[in-house]
């Protein structure tokens, strides 16, 4: 049997993870599968056939460690998915500026370097919002991310400039149907369109994630949302195995909130014929 190695952390204890429900349709494609954390660096990666980056939720606090073990990865034998030019093009969130320049909506976005208070509270003018979102341009799990009035980052802005001293972060206006109606997340295998699903906050709160007490429900998107993702999809720099590419509707039509192609969540649960799809589309993109 072909052996797959689905990179992931030292504990999942406090996450959700589904990824064991590919376990069996790979097996069917002659896998046989096994779960490693991506700081052992006792893995001798030669011993695998393929390496499927899954669930190193962890890779924010340490991204340069990460980017060595992907780049030792992929020089071996092992074929590293998504490849490692993929990840470090999606690593930093600054690759929503450069799918902007190619013409893909993007909620409107202030790149900044360390935080100067006299300069953060003209965002709310400029967007014509009551809130902002503050947040690193490498990060996952919303991870320091924050939701501010004015009021709310006056008060917090010493902890603020700490957190974010010497680092590079984003703002951006927060955009109401976050918690309204939710962010819709559409994923794709190889080239092939998989499932859809709707995330929404748990009352109070704007973080959708389910470790957060967001709730998930299985939709079907509108026509727009798929042309949308096709044309994300293909300004990014090669092709990938997966990919789940996050919307959220505006005044405007729909924003992209982020193109998750690193350790995104697939949501297998959600969809009865995803996890056969992506074993399928794998074993397929492996003999290529």
């Amino acid at each position: 049997m072909k052996r797959c190695a689905f990179l992931s952390m030292a504990s999942l204890e406090q996450f959700v993870c589904y990824d064991e429900l590919l376990y069996a349709p790979l097996q069917r494609y002659g896998w046989q599968t096994e779960v490693v954390d991506w700081r052992d660096h006792s893995i001798d990666w030669n011993q695998f056939d393929a390496v499927i980056i899954r669930s190193c939720w962890d890779y924010q606090h340490d991204p340069e460690q990460f980017l060595t073990v992907l780049d030792t990865i992929e020089h071996s034998t092992a074929r590293l998915e998504n490849p490692l030019n993929v990840v470090r093009w999606n690593l930093s969130k600054t690759y929503l500026r450069e799918l902007e320049a190619k013409g893909i909506p993007i909620v409107p976005t202030a790149w900044l370097h360390g935080l100067e208070l006299t300069a953060l509270p003209t965002l709310f003018t400029r967007w014509q919002t009551d809130e902002i979102i503050i947040k690193p341009t490498v990060s996952a799990n919303a991870d320091d991310t924050f939701r501010l009035t004015p009021t709310a980052l006056e008060q917090q802005f010493p902890h603020l400039q700490t957190l974010f001293q010497e680092r590079d972060c984003m703002a951006q206006p927060f955009i109401p149907a976050i918690v309204t109606e939710g962010e819709f997340s559409l994923f794709f295998f190889g080239e092939e369109y998989s499932h859809t699903i709707l995330k929404t906050p748990k009352p109070g709160d704007f973080r959708v994630q389910e470790e957060h007490g967001g709730h998930l429900q299985s939709v079907e998107p509108e026509a727009v949302l798929r042309e949308l993702s096709r044309a994300t999809l293909a300004a990014i720099p090669a092709p990938t195995l997966y990919a789940r590419v996050d919307w959220v509707r505006t005044e405007n039509g729909f924003a992209l909130m982020e193109l998750e192609l690193i350790e995104p969540s697939l949501y297998f649960n959600r969809d009865a014929t995803a996890a056969e799809r992506f074993a399928r589309v794998l074993n397929s993109r492996f003999r290529n």
